[in-house]
């Protein structure tokens, strides 16, 4: 495929993978990712969601572990998506809501917008490659995990 200045795509990725920046993360380093996610997350005592998106906001990867909530998987997969619409947070776009600065985020798109900790964007470089949702435990305690994660992530990548 072709970007739109007529610069071919597949050349664009292979340089910027040759410089080592990718622009978006890959199912296998999602499942790497949400692998080690999960062992932190047993060992914190927690029965999360943890779900992976593309930078465009489309899910990648969406893993349930045993004993979480029902509701966590949406709630996971919103703060993925979340995180890369808003390119921040789940939890600081929550402080922004809370502050009226953007009061009733949550309530556009559908309803697809988290304001509650827990989503992080996954970069490399400067470059947003997806966005990570992790829902089982307090908002606290998603945010800590998904922090977790982004430290992990740099040993992925």
């Amino acid at each position: 495929s072709e970007i739109s200045n007529g610069i071919d795509e597949k050349v664009v990725r292979e340089v910027l993978a040759q410089m080592g920046i990718q622009s978006r993360i890959t199912l296998k380093k999602a499942k790497a990712l949400i692998e080690k996610i999960e062992e932190e997350s047993i060992r914190r005592g927690m029965n999360s969601v943890i779900a992976i998106c593309g930078p465009e906001g489309n899910p990648i990867a969406v893993h349930v572990m045993d004993g979480a909530y029902l509701v966590s998987y949406d709630v996971a997969v919103k703060k993925a998506y979340t995180s890369v619409a808003v390119k921040m947070s789940t939890r600081e776009l929550g402080e922004l809501a809370g502050r009226c600065t953007f009061y009733g985020v949550d309530t556009l798109e559908s309803g697809k917008i988290a304001i509650f900790g827990g989503g992080v964007p996954l970069k490399c470089g400067n470059t947003i490659i997806g966005g990570l949702g992790i829902s089982g435990g307090t908002s606290e305690e998603d945010h800590s995990l998904a922090e977790y994660g982004l430290t992990v992530l740099r040993d992925i990548m």
